[in-house]
């Protein structure tokens, strides 16, 4: 992976993102602690991706002790309680 500085990623931006496009990741440095990573937007996943991912694997916690707002509830694909 490759590593710039918060300077140089000021300085390169243009460049920097299209070797993302292309689908490097690039570390930001402040000094020589990371801060950030640059990654390809389609490295991402979204809310139906991740229920696919998790589908039996996870699941919520027991009615009981969760009080979950309807966007919350939905994600876990779950009815609210009560």
């Amino acid at each position: 992976m490759r590593s710039v500085t918060v300077q140089e990623a000021k300085t390169q931006l243009s460049a920097l993102l299209r070797a993302v496009e292309e689908g490097q990741e690039i570390e930001i440095r402040r000094g020589s602690r990371p801060v950030a990573r640059l990654v390809p937007a389609t490295a991402t996943h979204t809310i139906a991706e991740l229920r696919g991912i998790f589908a039996g694997r996870v699941a919520p916690p027991h009615a009981a002790a969760w009080d979950p707002d309807p966007e919350d509830a939905e994600a876990f694909g779950t009815d609210l309680p009560g």
